[in-house]
C-alpha cells in the first residue's frame, strides 16, 4: 500500500547509507530523443518532469514514442485519448505501418496480424479514465505492483489537469487553480520518489502560445508551475504546408543539465503523420 504523502521523508540516512538505499533513483530511461540527450536532458527514475505545449502540437505523440521505446514497464494515464486512438497510434509506431490502414483494420475486425507486435509490450498498461482521481492512480499502482512484482519504470499522466484531487475544494479562482497544480506537482514528485518511476506529466501553455508556432519560454507554462519538476520541456511546431511537421523541444528547466528558460534553444524531430514516429532531424540529414 502506498504511504500517505510525505511519510517516507521521516527516514534519515548518512551519506554511506544513502549508497545502499538509493535504489534505481537517478537511472536514466532509454530514450529515442538524441537531440535532448545532447542537451543533457534525461528521463531519470525517481524524478518528475513536465512537457507543456499547445493543443494539437504533438505532446502526446512525444510521450507515446518515449513510452514505446526500449520496452520498459510503463503505466500510461490517457485521459485525453480513448483506447482506439492510442491503440492505432501505438501500433503504427511499433510497426511503421500507415495509421489509417491500421484504424480501418481495427474497425473491420481484421487486426490479428498486429497482435504479435503488441504482445511484446505486455507490461505497458493504459488507463483510459477521462478524469482519474488520486485514489484511482494509487489503486492502479498497487495493482501493477501486485501483478508484476514491481512498480512501472515510467508513469505518464496525459494531462495533469485531468487528474482529480479527491480532497480538492470547489474554488475556481486563478489562485486556487495555481495552488492546485502546485500541489498536484508535489504529489507527482512524491510518487516518483516512492515508486522509483520517472513520472512524466503533460500540461498546457498560456493563451499567447497556444497555437504552438513559436518557442515557448518557462513563463509560458500554464499556472507557472516551474518550481517542482526536475525537467520542464516545451514543444512548438514547424509546418511545411504539405502535411509535414517538425517538433522543436526546448529544455526550459533542467536541474542536472543544460537549460534555456527562454525556449529559444531546442532539439528538433520530424513527425511522420503516416506512422506517428518521431525522428531526430540530425538522423535525416
Amino acid at each position: 500500500m502506498l504511504p500517505s504523502r510525505g511519510l517516507w521523508r521521516l527516514k534519515i540516512y548518512s551519506l554511506a547509507q544513502s549508497v545502499l538505499v538509493k535504489g534505481a533513483a537517478g537511472e536514466p530511461l532509454p530514450s529515442p530523443f538524441k537531440g535532448l540527450a545532447r542537451h543533457e536532458v534525461e528521463f531519470r527514475r525517481g524524478e518528475f518532469s513536465l512537457v507543456a505545449a499547445g493543443p494539437g502540437t504533438g505532446k502526446s505523440m512525444f510521450a507515446l514514442n518515449l513510452a514505446l521505446y526500449g520496452n520498459i514497464p510503463v503505466l500510461y494515464y490517457s485521459a485525453d485519448s480513448n483506447a482506439a486512438t492510442q491503440l492505432t497510434r501505438a501500433t503504427a509506431i511499433l510497426t511503421g505501418e500507415n495509421v489509417r490502414d491500421i484504424k480501418r483494420k481495427l474497425l473491420e475486425g481484421d487486426f490479428d496480424e498486429y497482435m504479435g507486435d503488441l504482445a511484446k509490450r505486455w507490461w505497458i498498461r493504459f488507463s483510459y479514465e477521462a478524469r482519474p482521481s488520486l485514489t484511482h492512480i494509487e489503486s492502479h499502482l498497487r495493482a501493477y505492483h501486485e501483478v508484476f512484482g514491481m512498480f512501472p519504470h515510467l508513469i505518464i499522466v496525459d494531462n495533469i489537469t485531468n487528474v482529480a484531487d479527491d480532497a480538492a475544494g470547489n474554488a475556481n479562482s486563478a489562485e486556487a487553480f495555481t495552488f492546485g497544480l502546485e500541489a498536484m506537482c508535489e504529489y507527482m514528485s512524491d510518487m516518483a520518489r516512492y515508486t522509483g518511476a520517472h513520472v512524466l506529466s503533460l500540461h498546457h501553455v498560456v493563451g499567447e502560445y497556444s497555437d504552438g508556432l513559436q518557442p515557448i519560454p518557462l513563463s509560458g507554462v500554464k499556472g507557472k508551475i516551474g518550481r517542482v519538476p526536475n525537467v520542464i520541456l516545451t514543444i512548438h511546431k514547424e509546418i511545411d504546408g504539405m502535411d509535414g511537421r517538425i517538433l522543436h523541444v526546448s529544455p526550459v528547466k533542467n536541474r542536472e543539465g543544460f537549460e534555456d528558460s527562454s525556449g529559444q534553444t531546442f532539439s528538433s524531430y520530424v513527425f511522420n503523420s503516416t506512422n506517428m514516429q518521431l525522428t531526430d532531424v540530425m538522423d535525416t540529414l
